[in-house]
Parts: C-alpha cells; sequence; structure tokens
C-alpha cells in the first residue's frame, strides 16, 4: 500500500484542520455558481500524477441503485467524495485527487489505494470472490471504512457478511477514549449524523429504519498484531453530513462542521498513520 502521499501531509494536518472550518468552511461553501457540482476544482501535480491520496469507493451488485444516483453503494455521490477531497485539499497539506474513483473489490487495480468507503451495506451480499478479495486486501495492509447503515436488521445483515470475511475475528466497540475519536479533532461524544431531511426535523437519528437506529455505533476489526483494518459507523450517515454541506446552512453547522467532517477526518488520519 502506498502512503507516502497521506504521510507528507500529516505533520501540518492538525493545526491546518482544527482551525480551519472557523476561518474558511462557510462562506465559500454556498456560492456555488463558479464550482464544478458545488466543489471547486484543483490541479495536481503534473510530474506526480499519482503521488496523491484518493478517494476510493466500493461499487457492489447487491443492493442496487435507486434513481440515477441513490441507492446502496452509490448513495451520496458524487458530491460526498467530492466533497469530502475538496476538504482534505483545502484544509490540510494533503494533495489529493480532486475526482476520486469507484472499484469493485475485484479490480485488480484495488491494492494500489489504502483506504475504502463503502456505503449502505445494510442489505448487501457478497460475492465469494469479494469476500476473497476484501480479506486479502485487508489482510495485506488495506483499511476499509463502512458508513450509513441503521437498526438491528441492517446490523445483522452486515454482520453476518463481515464474518464470511473474517469468520475468526470479532467486530469491537470502540470506546470514545479510543484515540480516533481524539486524533486530530477532540470529540466529546461518537459523532451521529442523520439524512437532512431528518436533522432538519430536529432528529438526530432515522427512526424510519426500526428498532436499533437511536445510538451511533463504531466498532473496528483488528488484525493479528492489532492493526485496525476496518472501522465501522453504524446508526450514522457521515456522507450525507459532507454531501449536503452546501444544501442548508443549519445543517452544516450542526453536523457537517461538527460532526461529519471532523470524524472523516479522524478516521483518513488515523487509518493512514498507524
Amino acid at each position: 500500500m502506498k502512503r507516502s502521499a497521506f504521510l507528507v501531509g500529516v505533520i501540518l494536518l492538525v493545526v491546518a484542520a482544527v482551525t480551519a472550518f472557523a476561518q474558511r468552511g462557510r462562506s465559500s461553501r454556498f456560492d456555488t455558481s463558479q464550482y464544478r457540482n458545488g466543489v471547486p476544482v484543483w490541479e495536481t501535480d503534473a510530474e506526480f500524477p499519482t503521488d496523491v491520496f484518493t478517494f476510493v469507493r466500493i461499487e457492489y451488485d447487491s443492493y442496487g441503485r435507486r434513481g440515477r444516483w441513490g441507492g446502496g453503494w452509490a448513495t451520496d455521490f458524487p458530491d460526498s467524495d467530492l466533497n469530502l477531497s475538496f476538504r482534505l485539499q483545502e484544509l490540510t497539506s494533503l494533495k489529493v485527487d480532486p475526482n476520486g474513483k469507484i472499484l469493485r473489490l475485484t479490480d485488480d487495480e484495488l491494492s494500489n489505494f489504502p483506504f475504502l468507503y463503502m456505503i449502505e451495506p445494510g442489505a448487501l451480499a457478497f460475492s465469494e470472490d469479494e469476500v476473497v478479495a476484501l480479506r486479502q486486501y485487508l489482510l495485506r495492509g488495506g483499511f476499509l471504512m463502512v458508513d450509513d447503515f441503521w437498526g438491528d436488521y441492517q446490523w445483522e445483515n452486515f454482520y453476518r457478511e463481515i464474518k464470511r470475511v473474517f469468520p475468526d475475528r470479532e467486530p469491537k466497540d470502540l470506546e470514545l477514549d479510543h484515540e480516533i475519536f481524539r486524533c486530530v479533532y477532540q470529540l466529546k461524544e461518537k459523532p451521529q449524523v442523520p439524512s437532512i431531511h431528518h436533522g432538519l426535523s430536529g432528529m438526530s437519528y432515522e427512526p424510519n429504519h426500526g428498532p436499533g437506529s437511536e445510538h451511533p455505533h463504531y466498532r473496528a476489526i483488528f488484525d493479528d498484531k492489532g492493526r485496525m483494518m476496518a472501522i465501522i459507523c453504524h446508526n450514522t450517515d457521515l456522507g450525507d453530513g459532507w454531501e449536503r454541506e452546501g444544501v442548508a446552512e443549519s445543517y452544516f453547522n450542526e453536523f457537517s462542521v461538527k460532526r461529519a467532517y471532523p470524524m472523516g477526518i479522524n478516521i483518513l488520519f488515523y487509518a493512514m498513520t498507524h
């Protein structure tokens, strides 16, 4: 796994990320007329086109699509990925691919990217090839972030599928004193981000997904040396906090600035430095 591009930006990330929202965050994001789909364009170094951090979203078949982008693996795409990539480029010294990438677990180039993002896994079913590919990827040093699934039913489905990948490894609950909640931003609670529709209604969770949706859970899977290979963000939708930041200022202030971006940056920082 190539992590050099990320590590170049690590030293300055803490200071820059902690202060930049207050200085630059809100005003630049609500005049979208000059932006590509709401996100600015930036250039990468032509001499080192691959020496960048690339946000990789995982595509899978078992959940399908609803509408043009929404549903299953494509939920919140493309704004979620573009906005987070922009914030990493803007708030840190990290060099970031402005476009990101979509890959399948079985793609040959998966091993070129140290960080994967999987969304809405509440009804997915891995193929046998995907089970093998994900296990190999994680054991070889890769990192997986799982996001945006809610309630007991969706957890039970995902748990069943991830146990196919690692029958002998149990997802472990992360307590608030774990380093991942304080490595860049000092979080005082496990952040819960609802969809914008629930957030603007004054709710912090999504009750329509049934029982067990009320409280956020952050669980991790570790290798034999204690390295975190995957973080599973259950009963929260960090991706919606990234996607919707330019839609409603109240949602942006409460859920994007305070929860979704800090937790996303913490996860990336932790994953790429441990």
